[in-house]
């Protein structure tokens, strides 16, 4: 008998009061986030005298695309930190500085004390992260684990599904007492850090940041990993636009009434004299609620089916869910594509994992699956900046005009083309790079190159953007550092690349 077969026939284990904590905890840091997330960019661009900080959409796209790739990134120290110090005395400085963060953000008058506020905030979810996921792992096992997931991720939607809807409120009254919120869920949760979690078995190691970055410059170098990572990162250029443009276009080009209308008529009809406000916010709920409801059911219809497949086809019903958005601005038509694009979400994400371990060398899974989550540093940085980009330039300049459903076509019919282009795309790949071979590895490298060179010079347009005017545009200028650091950095790694089978970076064996 297997060891599988050994473990399902083992009755459940139950989970120990750190897992609960830890779950707890998992609820209110997401509550937090989303919370604040749901409507950070409708507070950003809102004017001064409705008590906004009056930015424009491109500067809060180029925030988000940096405060949002780095709760992506920071997570890789954050787990080296939390393994050589300890989870418990690293969720202490994890809740210290979200609450810092959260709360800071909401009083500050300028933007860049915001982004300083936010980068904070990023920094204590990135310490937090891998924390909590660490623990779930550490307090299960192979009878229990997929049930003790299955509610951390459960965990995860709810806080994402409940937060904003408090926030709908809060924000009638003060935009602060949305970040308050946040700052309050955050800090409550030193007192379980304090008084009740304690350290999982197995924690604490030896391991040196320099192994960590080691461990980094293997997975960077090589270029048939960061190839479908590049693929796959164009449907999540689609998902950050949740964070913006559709909160902009919701708020700038969609009649509201007959939601806030019907739902509130059903309210009353079961006896609740609640009015309900459709509005920005609830775009997360929206996401996350069709999450909770069909999780179960899509799992169970995919658990079998392999995963490249899977991929595509859930990226295909996420293309799906932006043509809802370019078919009409009718309210019912924008409900119905954030709906769907939420079920192409959960159903190719789950399979990506998978395609990972497949892709990974078999002496080298555990590593390549710590930097998975890269299609989210690369989804953030691009959605936020490209998507706030193009809504400028062709959104902001017909609302309230007769083109303004021509144009919004134009807009949401970009996304689609470049989601199909993602999955096509991840299918080329899987033909041609699929198979860790010498001509693989080759021709991904190639490829890498182009990529990586795009995007330095696409830096190096953007700086001469920033400069080449009176007075010199400083965001721009930041801008277009990352992305020469980027293409830079992409070209030096791409050029050290392993070969099949070899293990290329000394002391990583």
């Amino acid at each position: 008998m297997s060891a599988v077969d050994t473990a399902s026939s083992r009755p459940r284990s139950g989970f120990p009061a750190t897992f609960w904590t830890a779950n707890v905890m998992e609820l209110f840091e997401r509550a937090a986030y989303y919370g604040m997330n749901s409507v950070l960019a409708i507070y950003l661009t809102s004017s001064v005298a409705s008590g906004g900080l009056g930015e424009s959409v491109e500067a809060v796209g180029f925030l988000q695309g940096i405060i949002y790739a780095a709760t992506y990134v920071l997570p890789i120290l954050g787990g080296a930190l939390a393994d050589r110090y300890g989870y418990r005395r690293m969720l202490m400085v994890a809740f210290s500085f979200l609450t810092c963060g959260y709360f800071a953000a909401g009083y500050m008058s300028s933007y860049a004390l915001v982004f300083l506020a936010l980068l904070i905030m990023a920094t204590g979810s990135g310490l937090f992260k891998p924390i909590i996921s660490g623990t779930i792992a550490r307090t299960t096992d192979e009878t229990n684990s997929a049930f003790g997931f299955g509610i951390y991720y459960w965990m995860i939607n709810l806080g994402a599904f409940l937060a904003p809807l408090v926030v709908s409120v809060l924000r009638g009254w003060s935009w602060r007492y949305v970040f308050a919120a946040s700052a309050i869920y955050t800090g409550l949760m030193l007192l379980p850090t304090i008084f009740v979690f304690r350290d999982p078995p197995g924690t604490g190691s030896t391991k040196k940041l320099k192994d960590t970055l080691m461990g980094a410059a293997e997975v960077l170098g090589d270029s048939r990993f960061m190839l479908m990572i590049v693929v796959y990162s164009g449907f999540w250029v689609l998902y950050f636009q949740n964070f913006g443009t559709v909160l902009y276009y919701l708020r700038d080009f969609v009649d509201r009434a007959p939601v806030s209308a019907a739902l509130t008529s059903a309210f009353q009809a079961v006896g609740l004299p609640w009015t309900f406000a459709f509005d920005a916010e609830h775009v997360t709920s929206i996401n996350a609620g069709t999450i909770i409801l069909l999780q179960v059911l899509v799992s169970r219809i995919v658990k079998n089916r392999p995963a490249l497949p899977t991929m595509v086809i859930g990226m295909s019903i996420g293309a799906l869910g932006f043509l809802c958005l370019a078919a009409s601005r009718n309210p019912w038509a924008f409900v119905l594509g954030i709906a769907v694009f939420s079920i192409g979400e959960m159903t190719a994400h789950p399979k990506y994992y998978s395609y990972v371990g497949l892709l990974a060398p078999e002496d080298r899974k555990a590593v390549y699956m710590g930097y998975a989550f890269l299609y989210g540093v690369l989804g953030s940085l691009l959605g936020s900046n490209i998507g706030s980009y193009l809504y400028a330039k062709i959104m902001v300049p017909v609302i309230d005009t007769p083109m303004a459903s021509e144009r919004a076509r134009l807009f949401w019919l970009l996304f689609v083309a470049l989601d199909v282009v993602a999955a096509v795309g991840l299918i080329f790949f899987s033909r041609r790079f699929g198979k860790d071979t010498p001509e693989a590895r080759r021709g991904a490298r190639m490829l890498m190159y182009g990529a990586y060179g795009l995007i330095f010079l696409l830096g190096a347009f953007f700086l001469y953007l920033a400069f080449s005017t009176s007075p010199p545009q400083y965001r721009t200028g930041v801008q277009a550092l990352i992305f020469l650091a980027l293409g830079g950095g992409g070209l030096v790694m791409n050029g050290r690349q392993p070969q099949p089978g070899t293990t290329p970076w000394p002391g990583n064996a």
